[in-house]
């Protein structure tokens, strides 16, 4: 394989096709069904689907034999599903995802969720990077290996729509699917991230995740703060004593023992070298208010605090009027909305189950309080990779980027990776991302580094083309 040639079939396709459709893309509100109860009714999904099933059609002729369905399932969210035939029977799956993160507040002025601005060599607006390029980059790296007659084995696209919320309906496809998708023995993801866009970044866990809405109701409605207050018990000092019971309020320490697990010593180390490799990049890639700091300094235990401990984010508050609207009454109520990663190899249905007695047992004062759980996906930890996977990654990394191959955990969660390896044990994994510094995933301000997203079709064309002789060899 000619790996300048491929560099510039990439770059082309990416400039001259894919980019383009991202802009379109971005501007498509179509937020995942947690976060759109109506999704079905606005149709938003849908054309999503659309603008992807349409470019990938207008490819399938480069692709001899490859073929292309949506398949909608009664009552869940739809699915795009390729075929490309290969030079042998053997199985690479391409996994990404198209439904979004609904919009968060704090865009800069000239920036918005559904509105895509480039600015040099990056692409604002929600969806692109996370992670509506992976058809894109997935079909440009298959393309680009018929455009010089490389071999590769077949290829299988899933793209789902239902990954932000938790993968709810992908078992169901999956199963629906099962004769078709055969048995892979190579799986590559798009959706994970990059601590740097200088190298290729592998992913080697992800953490699992659980969450749901904790509501506390002390009264049926509001009543007079004079009156009540000292009499009856504030709903969020309730809610703060029971959010206290998972996370010390101080250290930010996750208490309960079962929602920690022991951290294999090959990620202690990898976290080591992360850590001295990225240096305080770990931590100035945020957005930091002046004086506010991390919460160690010890970069190797940061990188751990983010890929194999538990930890907790509040991500919503319902029950408080905003401050210009809010007088002097004791709500009745408070809710707020919990997101808790736990460790990758910890079940999240098992973690959800625990936080929800966690939370609901003996109530302070009697207050009504209830936890419903939304959500819970378990993580995953990646097989030790094959030595022709690991030289392949060390080889497609100089080729593009110039630099080594580097491995971490990620903090976030792609429940399908954990499904695919208990169905798929002895599969190998290429998880891989573009979601670097300041590209804020689900924040304000989310954007796609184009240059990476090239290089990294680049690396997947590559380490298919390697998987086909590989192959071959046995």
């Amino acid at each position: 394989m000619d790996t300048e040639r491929l560099f510039d079939f990439v770059s082309g396709l990416w400039d001259a096709e894919i980019v383009p459709q991202l802009v379109e893309y971005i501007r498509i509100p179509n937020k995942s069904p947690m976060f759109d109860a109506k999704w079905a009714e606005h149709g938003y999904m849908d054309a999503a689907v659309k603008l992807m099933e349409d470019w990938a059609r207008s490819k399938l002729s480069q692709l001899p034999g490859a073929t292309l369905e949506v398949i909608r399932l009664e009552g869940r969210t739809p699915l795009i599903y390729i075929e490309v035939p290969g030079a042998s029977d053997d199985t690479v799956m391409l996994y990404g995802h198209l439904d979004k993160q609904p919009e968060m507040t704090g865009w800069a002025d000239d920036l918005g969720p559904w509105k895509p601005v480039i600015k040099g060599d990056k692409l604002y607006g929600r969806g692109g990077a996370d992670d509506g390029y992976a058809i894109f980059g997935s079909l440009a790296a298959l393309l680009a290996l018929h455009e010089q007659g490389v071999p590769h084995a077949r290829c299988v696209v899933m793209i789902e729509a239902c990954e932000e919320s938790g993968s709810y309906d992908l078992p169901y496809y999956v199963d629906h699917l099962a004769p078709r998708i055969g048995n892979p023995s190579l799986v590559v993801c798009l959706d994970s991230g990059c601590a740097n866009y200088d190298q290729l970044w592998l992913t080697t866990s992800l953490r699992g995740m659980t969450g749901g809405n904790l509501t506390v109701q002390v009264l049926e409605e509001g009543v007079h703060s004079g009156d009540a207050s000292g009499v009856v018990p504030s709903s969020f000092r309730i809610l703060r004593e029971l959010l206290s019971r998972l996370e010390d309020p101080v250290t930010g320490q996750i208490k309960p023992k079962e929602l920690y697990v022991e951290i294999p010593a090959q990620r202690v180390e990898q976290a080591r070298v992360s850590a001295e490799v990225l240096g305080t990049d770990i931590y100035d890639k945020f957005p930091w208010v002046d004086g506010m700091q991390p919460v160690t300094k010890d970069l190797a235990e940061l990188v751990l605090n983010r890929t194999w401990r538990p930890q907790l984010s509040v991500t919503g508050v319902g029950g408080m009027p905003p401050l210009d609207s809010a007088g002097n009454v004791l709500r009745p109520e408070t809710s707020v909305k919990l997101s808790v990663r736990v460790p990758p190899t910890l079940s999240g249905a098992k973690a959800g189950e625990f936080i929800k007695q966690l939370l609901e047992a003996d109530p302070p004062y009697g207050a009504k309080v209830t936890f419903k759980l939304e959500k819970d996906g378990s993580g995953w930890n990646a097989p030790q990779l094959s030595p022709w996977l690991e030289q392949a990654v060390a080889d497609a990394s100089q080729h593009y980027f110039g630099m080594p191959a580097a491995y971490m955990g990620e903090g976030g969660s792609i429940p399908f990776m954990g499904m695919l390896g208990e169905k798929f044990p002895k599969a190998q994994f290429l998880i891989t991302g573009v979601l670097g510094p300041h590209s804020n995933a689900h924040g304000p301000n989310e954007f796609l580094h184009i240059p990476t997203g090239k290089k990294v079709t680049m690396v997947v064309a590559e380490v298919v083309a390697r998987h086909f002789q590989e192959g071959s060899k046995a």
